[in-house]
C-alpha cells in the first residue's frame, strides 16, 4: 500500500471495492492468511480506519446495508474490536505508561545482554531459520500490513519460541504497521502475552499455521514452543484499576482559534468548522513519537500524505509541524493570536502524552486545548470496560444509538 495511496477517496474506494464481499465471503475466508498481494477476504482497510480516513461506522453501514445485519455480523464484530480496544486503553491509561515506561528498560538492558540483543537482531531482519515467521517480517518490513492472524502466530512466536521481551516485539510492529495504533497493538501483544485476558496466552499451533496460511508454510511442531505459560508473573499487581473517562473540553466557537489536524483524526471537515472563528491551520507530524527507534519512512510517509489531504480538504492552507519541541506549538499559536487549539480527540498513546506536556505552557500562554469527540466514541468506550464480550452483547444498542438500525 504505497503511501501515495493514504488519501480519504482511495480509502473509500477500498471501501466501495470490498462491500460487496463483507457477509458470507468475509466470515467464511477472513481467518486465511493468503499472503502478500492475496488478502482478498479481508478488507485491509485498517490504515484508514487509524486516520479515520474510513469513519468505523461507514464501514459497519456498508455491511449492514449490503448483506443485512446477520450477514455482516463477523465483520461488524471486527470493527467492533478496534473500538473496545481504544476504550479499554482509555480506562486504563496507566497500562500504555508501563508499556512505554518498560520498552525504555527492555532497550537499556540489551547493552548488557549481547546474546538476547543478537537474538533480536535475527527475529527483527527475518533470520531466524524459521520459514514462516521470516516471510512475515519480510512482508511487516515491505508492506507495512500483516494478516490479523499472522500477527498472533508472530507474536506468540516472538514471546514463547524466540522468548523475546513483548514490549521489543510490540515496538517492532508498532515501527512498521502503517496501521499501527497504540491501543489495538499494545493489548493485541498483551492478549498473547496472557497480560489481557490473564492465565490464557495465545499459543501459535503448527497445524493451525498450516491451515490457515493455505498450505504456505509447514512448521514442524518441535519448531515452536509447546505448553507455554503466560507473563502475568510479570505484573503480579494485575491490572490497574478503572479509571473514568477523560472529560473532553468542547471548542468555544466565539474564540479565536487556531485549527490542528493529527493522525488520530484526519476527517476534520466532519465536523462544524464553519461554526468556528479559524484564525490559523496546521498539521502535526507525530509518527517519530511511536518509538524510541527509528520507525519505518513508510509510516512517515503514509502520514505525511494522510494529513497533507486532510489539510486539502478542509480548504485552509496548513502550516507543517513536527511533534518534537512542544515550544514550536505553543509559538505558532501565540503568533496568530488564537486563544484556543481546536483538534479531534487525542486518545491514549504516545501523542497523548506529548499534549499532556503541552498544555502547560499553552495554558501559560493563555491558550486553551479543546478536542472534539464522535459520537462513535461516547457510544462505545463507555462499555469496554471488562472483556471484548462485555461490549459485544451491547453492539446492538450501540448501533441503534449511531442511528446504523
Amino acid at each position: 500500500m504505497p503511501p501515495s495511496q493514504a488519501t480519504r477517496a482511495t480509502g473509500e474506494a477500498l471501501l466501495d471495492a470490498f462491500t460487496p464481499r463483507m457477509g458470507d465471503v468475509y466470515a467464511q475466508g477472513r481467518n486465511i492468511d493468503r499472503g502478500p498481494g492475496a488478502h482478498r477476504d479481508v478488507s485491509q482497510l485498517s490504515p484508514y480506519l487509524r486516520r479515520r480516513l474510513v469513519l468505523e461506522q461507514e464501514a459497519v453501514s456498508r455491511a449492514i446495508s449490503e448483506h443485512g445485519v446477520q450477514a455482516a455480523e463477523r465483520f461488524v464484530q471486527e470493527v467492533f474490536w478496534r473500538g473496545y480496544f481504544k476504550g479499554w486503553l482509555e480506562h486504563r491509561p496507566g497500562v500504555w505508561a508501563q508499556y512505554r515506561d518498560g520498552l525504555r528498560e527492555d532497550l537499556a538492558a540489551l547493552d548488557a545482554a549481547a546474546e538476547r540483543q543478537q537474538a533480536l537482531e535475527r527475529a527483527t531482519r527475518g533470520k531466524t531459520g524459521l520459514e514462516c515467521f521470516d516471510a512475515w517480517v519480510s512482508e511487516l518490513r515491505e508492506t507495512g500490513y500483516l494478516h490479523n492472524h499472522a500477527r498472533m502466530w508472530f507474536a506468540s512466536i516472538w514471546i514463547f519460541t524466540l522468548q523475546l521481551p513483548w514490549r521489543l516485539g510490540a515496538d517492532f510492529f508498532y515501527r512498521h504497521l502503517l496501521d499501527g495504533d497504540p491501543a489495538s497493538n499494545t493489548l493485541s501483544w498483551r492478549w498473547v502475552a496472557g497480560l489481557h485476558t490473564r492465565g490464557k496466552p495465545y499459543a501459535a499451533q503448527a497445524d493451525n499455521i498450516a491451515r490457515l496460511s493455505a498450505g504456505r508454510f509447514q512448521p514442524a511442531e518441535t519448531d515452536l514452543a509447546q505448553d507455554i505459560q503466560g507473563l502475568e508473573d510479570q505484573e503480579p499487581q494485575g491490572l490497574p484499576e478503572l479509571q473514568p473517562l477523560r472529560a473532553v473540553s468542547p471548542p468555544d466557537p466565539q474564540s479565536p482559534t487556531a485549527l490542528l489536524i493529527t493522525e488520530e483524526d484526519c476527517r476534520v471537515e466532519d465536523f462544524a468548522l464553519n461554526e468556528m472563528d479559524i484564525r490559523c491551520t496546521a498539521t502535526l507530524a507525530a509518527s517519530p513519537l511511536r518509538s524510541p527507534g527509528e520507525v519505518s519512512r513508510d509510516v512517515a510517509a503514509f502520514e505525511a500524505r494522510a494529513l497533507d489531504d486532510a489539510a486539502r480538504r478542509t480548504g485552509y492552507t496548513a502550516t507543517p509541524l513536527q511533534a518534537t519541541h512542544v515550544a514550536s506549538l505553543v509559538t505558532w499559536a501565540h503568533q496568530s493570536g488564537v486563544r484556543q487549539i481546536v483538534t479531534p480527540y487525542i486518545p491514549t498513546g504516545p501523542l497523548r502524552d506529548w499534549f499532556d506536556q503541552a498544555e502547560p505552557a499553552l495554558a501559560e500562554a493563555g491558550i486553551a486545548l479543546n478536542e472534539w469527540q464522535r459520537n462513535w466514541d461516547s457510544a462505545t468506550w463507555p462499555h469496554a470496560t471488562a472483556g471484548y464480550f462485555k461490549l459485544k452483547k451491547r453492539i446492538p444498542q450501540i448501533l441503534q444509538q449511531t442511528g446504523l438500525t
